[in-house]
């Protein structure tokens, strides 16, 4: 299997987009939010890599082209934030004020429970990035010495995380405010809330990608920072 995947240069991507609409068709048709469809694609490719005996890095040569959407599609989230841009003139203080306090909240809790558990250095900044999205977080991760395939999982992990939860948590707390909602996904979870965000309405989805931007660049400051907390 492995002389199959190094012939076949885009067999990494076919065998990604596959999982993900598998995982799409159980969320369409069992429609429970556990089944997020990039949960499960990443179970699935996980699975097919074990029983088939592939290595990951024969796999990940075919599916780097992947990563080269990346940028681009985060880019592309300035699209709803235009079209909103009225909201976020009108409501700017509250927006720069909600963002540093989500990205200060998200700092300051990986510093706390790293003391706590007792991570080494290069453990500690592996979790900075973790509510920013990937393409940003590989990069703050190396430069702070971390371990940058940790940094991805613990990125995924934390957007699935907010994506199947976050909506519920704002009904909990009786969260109405469609600008909070935006936000609080996307500073929370990146790219994978915003993806709910815009579920839940354009003006959620506006600011969540607007979230996401300014997240990316406080988090960027506040880790290198931080980094030398520990």
């Amino acid at each position: 299997m492995n002389d199959f995947f190094t012939q076949s240069a885009f067999i990494g991507v076919a065998l990604s987009i596959l999982s993900y609409e598998i995982g799409n068709l159980l969320k369409r048709y069992l429609k429970l939010a556990i089944l997020n469809p990039l949960l499960i694609s990443i179970a699935v490719t996980i699975l097919f890599l074990i029983f088939s005996k592939t290595d990951y890095k024969t796999y990940e040569a075919g599916a780097k082209y992947l990563s080269w959407f990346l940028t681009p599609a985060t880019v592309c989230l300035a699209i709803p934030l235009y079209e909103q841009i009225h909201l976020l003139q009108k409501n700017w203080k509250a927006v720069i004020f909600g963002i540093i306090s989500g990205v200060l909240t998200s700092l300051f809790t990986i510093f706390i429970l790293s003391k706590i558990m007792g991570l080494s250095h290069s453990q500690y900044v592996t979790l900075l990035p973790k509510s920013i999205t990937t393409a940003i977080g590989m990069d703050v991760s190396k430069e702070l010495g971390g371990h940058v395939t940790i940094t991805v999982a613990v990125i995924v992990i934390t957007g699935v995380l907010g994506n199947i939860f976050g909506e519920t948590i704002c009904k909990i707390f009786r969260i109405t405010e469609p600008i909070s909602k935006g936000l609080a996904l996307g500073a929370a979870s990146h790219a994978i809330g915003t993806a709910k965000a815009m579920e839940m309405g354009e003006i959620e989805g506006a600011m969540s990608s607007l979230s996401i931007v300014v997240t990316g660049i406080f988090t960027v400051a506040g880790s290198s920072m931080f980094a030398k907390f520990l």
